[in-house]
């Protein structure tokens, strides 16, 4: 596992940031400026109001336009719908800069296999914000899922940020929770017990949502998402079922705050290398292609 808390011993990589939503002023912004792995050095989003709000704390440059961001840094960071992020990743990536990515990767299938091929073609390190999988208390689940011998597992990925509030978003109201709680819960199911070779939707994504998942090693997973449904907290579990005593993941109560140090640390060694990890785009392309399936079925 990653110890952020080692010396960080390279320039810190310069950071870019293109979005100034709830999302952007909570995480990206406040976790970027915090290196000493990043450097914020500017905000770039539609309002300029916006920008200058999520900038100033840090001491970051607002960019008059998105071309003035890309001179301005070595890596850019994402936090903008889908549908945006898929069109102006690839002219970064096309301007040879790393990427920091949101899930999902795009609205739809071929717009998230565009965005893969520019990076393939450009070169460019990516990574992906999957919030859970930096959290060491997830890796070490992970861990232990390995040496488990699941036949089945059930998850659920509930809460109610869809029905009000800053998260209630034009993009997540009209596409729903697959797209939204989708990729966190494949990947993690993905990961737990081994590749998902099937996978089959039912429901209304933006009210309650059932998959069922085959997996290479004949395990078979159920998982349960909405964002519509008025809960006191956030639910998140996963249970693996097999011949010995159930594993179980609840992320509900996880402290997010203990992500955020590995995934900066995570994405500046990428950069720096010059060579991406495992949670890459092309794993979110897989996840996508996972979710184009779910809602085919």
């Amino acid at each position: 596992m990653t110890d952020a808390s080692l010396p960080w011993s390279h320039a810190p990589v310069k950071v870019g940031l293109v979005g100034a939503g709830p999302w952007a002023r909570a995480v990206h912004a406040r976790v970027l400026a915090a290196g000493p792995e990043t450097q914020l050095t500017a905000v770039w989003a539609r309002r300029a109001e916006a920008a200058r709000e999520t900038a100033a704390p840090y001491g970051a440059d607002v960019a008059a336009r998105f071309e003035d961001l890309l001179d301005s840094c070595e890596a850019v960071a994402f936090a903008v719908p889908p549908d945006v992020q898929a069109e102006l990743a690839c002219r970064a990536a096309e301007a040879g800069k790393a990427l920091l990515l949101e899930k999902p990767l795009a609205l739809d299938l071929p717009s998230a296999q565009r965005l893969v091929d520019a990076v393939d073609s450009a070169g460019v390190v990516s990574q992906l914000v999957l919030t859970s999988r930096y959290n060491p208390a997830t890796r070490r689940f992970l861990a232990a899922a390995q040496a488990v011998d699941a036949v089945g597992a059930r998850a659920c990925w509930l809460h109610g940020a869809f029905l009000g509030g800053e998260f209630a978003t034009a993009w997540r109201l009209e596409h729903g929770a697959l797209l939204d709680l989708g990729p966190h819960v494949l990947d993690l199911l993905d990961a737990a017990l081994g590749p998902i070779v099937r996978v089959r939707g039912t429901g209304d994504p933006r009210r309650w949502i059932e998959l069922t998942c085959e997996h290479a090693s004949g395990a078979v997973s159920q998982a349960s998402l909405s964002g519509s449904v008025n809960v006191e907290r956030g639910i998140t579990r996963i249970e693996l079922f097999g011949p010995h005593a159930e594993l179980v993941y609840d992320g509900t109560a996880l402290d997010h705050e203990e992500s955020w140090p590995v995934l900066r640390r995570e994405f500046a060694t990428a950069v720096r290398s010059g060579k991406s990890g495992e949670l890459d785009v092309h794993r979110g392309l897989r996840l996508q292609t996972l979710m184009a399936q779910a809602m085919e079925a």
